[in-house]
C-alpha cells in the first residue's frame, strides 16, 4: 500500500508523508494583500466551446469550489505525503497510470502511459510506452527523461523523497527510446504495479538543482515556479485561505476538463465546512463528521456519497528517548502497550464517535481485505485487566492516583490536528479511558501543515493521534513500520525496530501468488497486534457532500474506497451554472 497522512480524510500519505513555506500567488505574493481578489470573483482564463444549456448534458465552464480544513504543504509529487497536497496533486499532474474503480492500474486518457506495462516471465522487469503527445504546462514534451530522472532523484537518499519505500526495490530504470522506459527490480515486488501511479517532475526543470536542494526548491510551492501536466495548472495559493486551479488551455490530453476553475478553499473547521455546504458557499465537503449527517440529509439539494472508504485511525507510540522528557519512554515495554489497548474503548468510539460507521481494526490490513487476518490479537475494553498488565510490569499508583515507576509518572502528550472533529472527541475518550488506569495523558492539537513539517515528518512527537490512507489495495506497509525506514526520508516516524517485522514484510512482497502472501501477513497480523506500535483503532468513512451544481455521469461519480476517489474521473465531470 502506499500511504498518506490524513488531515479531515488520512494521510498516511503513502498516504507515504514535508516543508510548510509562506503560501505564493502566481506573483509570489503570499500575504493578505487587500487588493488581491477572492477565489470567487477570480474568472477563468478559458471557456473553450459554447456550452449547452441542458443541465444533464455535460457543458464546459464554471468554478467548482471545494472545503477543506487543511493547507496543503507542497505540490511537488517528490515530496507530496499528505491529504491536502495530495488532492491538488491529482489536478495538476498526471500520473502513468491510474485506479479503475475496481482498483485495478489502467492507462486511462488521461495517463501518461500509452498501455499496461510488459512484464518479464521472472517479474522484475517492467516495459512502459508513453503517449507521445503529453506535454508540460511550458509547452515540452513529457518524456522518458522525466520519469528516469523522477525515479532516480527519488531513490536518492540526499533528496529526502518518501516515496523511496515504494521505488527502492528498482535497480535500475531505463530510457529506451523517448517515449520508453524500461525498469528492472532487484527482486520480486509483488506490489510494484501500483508504485508505478507516480506522477513525474520535470527534468528540464530540476535536473540542474542540487539533489539535496530540492525539497527547498520554490518549485512545488510558488504558483509561477511550478509547472505542471495536468488538466488543470496552478494559478494562486493563500496561505491558510485557499488554493486555486484553472484548466489549461493547452492540455495535451485527448479528454479535456469541463469545469474550468477549481477552489480549494480552507476553513477553521470540519463543522464550518458543513455550513458552507449547506448554504452553498462551496460545491463539495469531502468528509462529513458523522455528527452533522442528518444537518446533511435534510437538505435535499445535497447529494450524500457514502461507502467502505481506505481509511483508518490509529495512535503511534514514539520509541525514541529523545522524544521524552528525561528521555523516559512510559511505554517502552510491550506489556504496558497491551495495558493501553485493553484501557481504552474502542468500540465505544465507533459506536459514539463513528455512529456505527466504522468497524475495529486490530493490524494494518484493512476489514474485509484478502490480507485482514483472524490471528490478529482484538483487544477487549477491559480495565481491570490494563490494571493487571500495569501492575505486573512494575506501576504503581502514585499520591495523585498517576502510576510511576523508576521515579517516573506515566504520562504523555497525544497530539492531532486541530480542526479535526472526530480526533478532538476521540482524543477526550482516550485520555478519560487511560486516566481510569492510572495513565495520565495531554492532549494538543496543533495546525495540520505547520505539524507534518516540525513533529510528523522528522519523527518529533511522543505519541500521536492520527490515520493513513490507503493509496492502493495492496496489504504491504513495509514503509511505516520496517526499521529501514527511519526519518527523515522514511515513514517508519515512531522509531519503531522489530527485527522480525523487517523479515516478515520482504517476504510478504517477495513472492506474487496471493495464497502464499496471505500466509505470511496472518503471521505478521500476529506479530504486530501482539507489539503493538500502534494501537490501531478502526476503520472510518469519509462522507462526501455534493451540492446541485455538480453533475457527473454514474460510471464517473465519486469513489469513496480510494484515497483520492472524491474526485474519481473529475475530468469528465461539469458544473450547471
Amino acid at each position: 500500500m502506499v500511504l498518506k497522512r490524513k488531515s479531515s480524510r488520512y494521510v498516511l500519505a503513502l498516504l507515504m508523508v514535508v516543508i510548510l513555506l509562506a503560501g505564493c500567488t502566481s506573483n509570489n505574493n503570499g500575504g493578505n494583500d487587500a487588493e488581491s481578489p477572492k477565489p470567487s470573483d477570480t474568472a477563468a482564463t478559458t471557456a473553450p466551446t459554447e456550452s449547452p444549456k441542458d443541465d444533464n448534458a455535460p457543458r464546459v465552464g464554471g468554478t467548482l469550489t471545494v472545503s477543506t480544513f487543511s493547507d496543503i504543504v507542497t505540490v511537488n509529487p517528490l515530496y507530496v505525503q499528505d491529504t491536502a497536497s495530495g488532492d491538488i496533486g491529482y489536478l495538476l499532474y498526471s500520473s502513468l497510470y491510474n485506479l479503475d474503480r475496481s482498483g485495478n492500474i489502467v492507462a486511462e486518457p488521461w495517463s501518461l502511459a500509452a498501455e499496461l506495462p510488459q512484464i518479464s516471465e521472472d517479474g522484475k522487469t517492467y516495459t512502459i510506452k508513453l503517449k507521445n503527445t503529453a506535454k508540460w504546462s511550458d509547452g515540452q514534451p513529457v518524456t522518458a527523461d522525466d520519469v528516469v530522472y523522477t525515479i532516480n532523484t527519488s531513490i536518492n537518499p540526499a533528496a529526502g523523497s518518501p516515496a523511496i519505500a515504494t521505488l527502492d526495490k528498482i535497480d535500475k530504470v531505463e530510457k529506451v527510446d523517448d517515449y520508453t522506459l524500461k525498469i528492472t527490480l532487484k527482486q520480486v515486488y509483488a506490489p510494484f504495479q501500483y508504485s508505478l501511479m507516480l506522477s513525474p517532475v520535470p527534468a528540464h526543470i530540476l535536473k540542474d538543482v542540487k539533489v539535496e536542494e530540492l525539497q527547498a526548491h520554490p518549485y512545488g510551492k510558488d504558483p509561477a515556479q511550478t509547472v505542471t501536466n495536468g488538466p488543470w495548472k496552478w494559478s494562486e495559493w493563500k496561505t491558510a485561505q485557499y488554493v486555486s486551479v484553472e484548466a489549461d488551455p493547452n492540455y495535451w490530453g485527448e479528454v479535456k476538463p469541463n469545469i474550468q476553475k477549481i477552489v480549494y478553499k480552507i476553513y477553521a473547521d470540519q463543522n464550518t465546512e458543513v455550513q458552507a455546504l449547506i448554504k452553498g458557499e462551496v460545491d463539495t465537503t469531502l468528509a462529513i463528521p458523522i455528527p452533522q449527517i442528518d444537518a446533511v440529509k435534510s437538505n435535499d439539494k445535497i447529494k450524500l456519497v457514502t461507502g467502505r472508504s481506505s481509511s483508518y485511525e490509529y495512535i503511534s507510540f514514539n520509541f525514541d528517548p529523545n522524544n521524552h522528557p528525561g528521555k523516559f519512554v512510559p511505554f517502552a515495554s510491550q506489556k504496558a502497550r497491551q495495558a493501553i489497548a485493553h484501557a481504552l474503548n474502542r468500540q465505544g468510539m465507533v459506536d459514539n464517535v463513528l455512529k456505527g460507521t466504522g468497524a475495529l481494526m486490530n493490524s494494518p490490513f484493512m476489514p474485509g481485505s484478502w490480507a485482514d487476518s483472524p490471528n490478529a490479537v482484538n483487544y477487549s475494553y477491559d480495565a481491570e485487566q490494563a490494571k493487571k498488565l500495569l501492575a505486573e510490569d512494575g506501576w504503581v499508583a502514585g499520591k495523585d492516583g498517576i502510576l510511576e515507576k523508576d521515579g517516573k509518572r506515566f504520562s504523555f502528550e497525544l497530539q492531532y490536528n486541530s480542526g479535526n472533529s472526530r480526533r478532538e472527541q476521540v482524543s477526550t475518550i482516550i485520555q478519560q479511558n487511560l486516566k481510569d488506569v492510572g495513565i495520565e495523558v495531554v492532549p494538543k492539537a496543533m495546525d495540520f501543515a505547520t505539524w507534518i513539517d516540525q513533529n510528523i515528518t522528522p519523527g518529533k512527537y511522543p505519541a500521536i493521534l492520527l490515520g493513513w490512507s490507503l493509496s492502493n489495495p495492496d496489504p504491504d506497509a513495509e514503509s511505516i513500520f520496517s526499521s529501514k525506514y527511519f526519518p527523515p526520508t522514511g515513514q517508519n516516524v515512531g522509531w519503531y525496530k522489530n527485527e522480525k517485522l523487517d523479515k516478515l514484510w520482504v517476504d510478504g512482497y517477495s513472492v506474487v501468488d496471493q495464497a502464499a502472501r496471505k500466509t505470511i501477513y496472518d503471521e505478521i497480523a500476529k506479530e504486530i497486534s501482539a507489539d503493538l506500535p500502534y494501537i490501531f483503532l478502526y476503520q472510518y468513512g469519509n462522507p462526501q457532500g455534493v451540492g446541485p451544481k455538480v453533475k457527473y455521469a454514474e460510471e464517473d461519480a465519486p469513489e469513496p474506497s480510494h484515497q483520492t476517489g472524491y474526485f474519481y474521473h473529475i475530468i469528465k465531470w461539469w458544473l450547471t451554472v
